[in-house]
């Protein structure tokens, strides 16, 4: 499994990016997001998703592994396909994308060019609970909004700890982000000590 692509920017389209690691050029299928992000780089590092058909062999390419993972949950409602989840991420970014799914704003997702009305209602369904428990979204206090934005890394480097530790991802992640979001400035070994004494 292809995990990321790091290596010289050869060629770039909005829909497209050739990158060249040890001498061989890989063809990505990127997001209009991702195409904004590395446009006007030399070297670039893109996350990969492998989509392998009988017909064909596609990568695809994300800036960041948030935007991988939306694509990898959006791809598993029923009538939502890669290019289609591809557009999605080209239309909206992932945290107005999370916004929306977890606000049920179908009208929003709707807007989207090839998505309809029980298309956006199923990824609504299906994907509600599970933006917040992978921490796509981080989390959704009652009224709806996205709540302030947390220190990522420390963040995923305390439930990486947590989870080799033997606890289970979705409420360690719940657990740490209330954490962070009380205290921000906390280091990763602080977070994980805090989290020790709460996680049930």
């Amino acid at each position: 499994m292809i995990e990321y692509i790091k290596g010289e920017l050869t060629d770039l389209t909005p829909a497209q990016a050739t990158v060249e690691a040890a001498g061989v050029g890989y063809g990505l299928n990127i997001s209009l997001n991702t195409f904004s992000a590395i446009q006007g780089k030399k070297e670039v590092k893109l996350y990969v998703y492998e989509a392998i058909r009988e017909d064909a062999y596609v990568l695809y390419g994300f800036v960041n592994k948030k935007e991988r993972e939306m694509f990898e949950l959006l791809i598993t409602v029923n009538g939502v396909g890669a290019n289609t989840a591809r557009m999605m991420l080209s239309g909206m970014s992932v945290a107005e994308l999370c916004n929306a799914i977890s606000t049920g704003n179908s009208r929003l997702i709707q807007s989207i060019k090839g998505i309809g009305k029980m298309t956006a209602q199923r990824i609504i369904v299906d994907l509600r609970d599970k933006i917040v428990a992978l921490g796509i979204a981080e989390e959704i206090p009652a009224g709806g909004q996205m709540a302030a934005p947390v220190n990522t890394q420390v963040r995923d480097e305390a439930v990486s700890a947590l989870t080799m530790l033997g606890f289970s991802p979705a409420p360690t992640q719940k657990v740490v982000l209330q954490i962070l979001q009380e205290q921000p400035d906390l280091p990763v070994e602080q977070v994980v000590k805090l989290a020790l004494k709460q996680i049930k």
